[in-house]
């Protein structure tokens, strides 16, 4: 009996010093991590605006879009890049729910005319080779200075003006649809994405 009691007053000091540990390295990493994430989506930002002079991440709106699957608000976010006070570009990401391998997350980058300055892959699980071909320039860049109204935002195997990705086709559809319904999104609330919450 005493053993056993030994044991649990041993199993439970190694549990609390290692909660303790963890604790602590987690105080220590948070701002770090924090600021990792933070230069990231500077870095996202900076791929899909023209030049800005501002920070964008600060400089934003978050405007509702619907409801998931569990009747949750989706938000959006919308980050304006500003040159000498001036809007040069609004950025927000939209999520490809039908990609092959799952969500693709794009960072999508328009300028005040309603023209696209560019897009960036966040984040895909697509397949090496094929589909995860989406990251590479060739892709993105066709869909620079296209908008709603001057693009058939199809791929060119459903007739539309998209090169998709020799054997994957899947993940450009599902890029190219999903830029199109933020495309609209941000057309339909373009007033209040601009505006709001201007200093």
């Amino acid at each position: 009996m005493k053993e056993i009691s030994r044991l649990l007053v041993s199993l439970t000091l190694i549990a609390a010093c290692a909660g303790l540990i963890l604790s602590l390295v987690e105080n220590v990493t948070r701002e770090p991590i924090k600021e990792q994430r933070r230069l990231q989506m500077l870095k996202a930002l900076s791929a899909v605006l023209p030049e800005f002079d501002n920070s964008p991440d600060t400089d934003s709106v978050t405007l509702q879009n619907g409801v998931d699957k569990k009747g949750k608000p989706v938000e959006v976010v919308f980050y304006r890049g500003r040159k000498a006070q001036q809007l040069v570009g609004t950025a927000f990401k939209v999520v490809a729910p039908d990609g092959y391998s799952g969500n693709i997350e794009v960072m999508v980058g328009i300028e005040p005319n309603d023209n696209l300055h560019g897009i960036e892959i966040l984040s895909h699980a697509e397949t090496p080779g094929l589909g995860a071909r989406i990251i590479e320039p060739a892709f993105k860049d066709q869909f620079k200075g296209k908008s709603l109204d001057n693009a058939d935002w199809r791929v060119k195997k459903d007739g539309g003006q998209f090169d998709q990705i020799t054997g994957a086709t899947i993940s450009p559809r599902a890029i190219v649809k999903a830029v199109k319904k933020g495309l609209e999104f941000y057309r339909e609330h373009k007033a209040q994405i601009v505006q709001g919450g201007k200093q």
